[in-house]
């Protein structure tokens, strides 16, 4: 039981990893390799914040909204340009983008751990028996990643926002003939896939260390996470992050160093048995 439950808690930081994957994928199929690189920069923008004086939740609200307008500038002047058939531009820059923001991290804070200062919330735990508990900051972390899918999945169902995501990630010469902007349709994707990775960067500088090197690790169980949950999917990506949550945990019950090798072999054989995930996006 205890492994099973701090497997969905780390599979719940997975999730907000990996959503921001997810939404920049299903919209414009695009892979941003820089993914992981970012969620540290959220990170360290976080702790910069913090060290400036501010709480953990002020710096945070601050990061969201910066986070907005760059995701937002990046997909309308730099992204947009990549787009198209041949993935390889997109892949290229994103690269580019990755080994810019480690190296821009290294100058500014060295290549030393860092942790976000929570004033003792990352310490505290709530004891569900005598001999179970669990952390108070990874039961927060992963009722947000509920909220947070939930919260998507909304919005692609339910307002003109989500509908314009949904018309040019199916047909984009259609969507424009009707009337919609693509470009900035995809620059309003990256944007709020931009305050998840800001959000997740955050929550991860919280719970655990991070250090400027730590970004293509992160794009890893991202990406794992999206890929075992179904390209497109919201609620698939999410249940992919629990699967791989899980699966490090309990190899991590056996020996310190399976846990992550057990992630990657679970990866491998959904890969081999279901190559569109266990959960794709269904269109209909």
């Amino acid at each position: 039981m205890e492994t099973l439950l701090q497997g969905l808690l780390l599979g719940g930081l997975y999730g907000l990893f990996a959503l921001g994957l997810s939404l920049m994928f299903g919209v414009m199929r695009l892979t941003n390799t820089a993914h992981g690189d970012f969620i540290i920069l959220g990170s360290f923008s976080t702790l910069a914040l913090v060290g400036a004086g501010l709480s953990p939740v002020m710096a945070m609200l601050v990061t969201l909204p910066l986070a907005w307008i760059v995701g937002y500038a990046l997909q309308r002047y730099v992204l947009n340009g990549t787009l198209g058939k041949d993935p390889l531009p997109s892949l290229v820059v994103t690269f580019g983008l990755s080994i810019v923001t480690q190296n821009l991290l290294l100058e500014l804070f060295s290549a030393d751990p860092r942790s976000i200062e929570t004033n003792g919330l990352n310490a505290l735990g709530w004891s569900i028996t005598p001999d179970l508990s669990v952390g108070v900051l990874p039961m927060i972390i992963l009722a947000l990643a509920i909220a947070t899918t939930a919260g998507l999945q909304w919005l692609f169902n339910h307002t003109a926002l989500g509908r314009s995501f949904r018309a040019v990630s199916d047909d984009r010469e259609i969507a424009e003939l009707m009337g919609l902007n693509a470009r900035k349709v995809y620059a309003m994707a990256t944007a709020l896939a931009f305050v998840l990775v800001a959000l997740a960067g955050a929550l991860q500088g919280m719970r655990t260390t991070v250090a400027p090197s730590d970004g293509p690790l992160l794009l890893l169980f991202a990406f794992e996470a999206v890929i075992i949950g179904g390209m497109g999917s919201f609620w698939g990506t999410l249940a992919g992050a629990l699967l791989l949550g899980v699966t490090q945990q309990v190899g991590f019950r056996f020996d310190p160093g399976w846990g992550i090798w057990g992630g990657h072999l679970m990866f491998l054989a959904v890969l081999v048995l279901r190559p569109q995930g266990l959960f794709p996006k269904t269109r209909g």
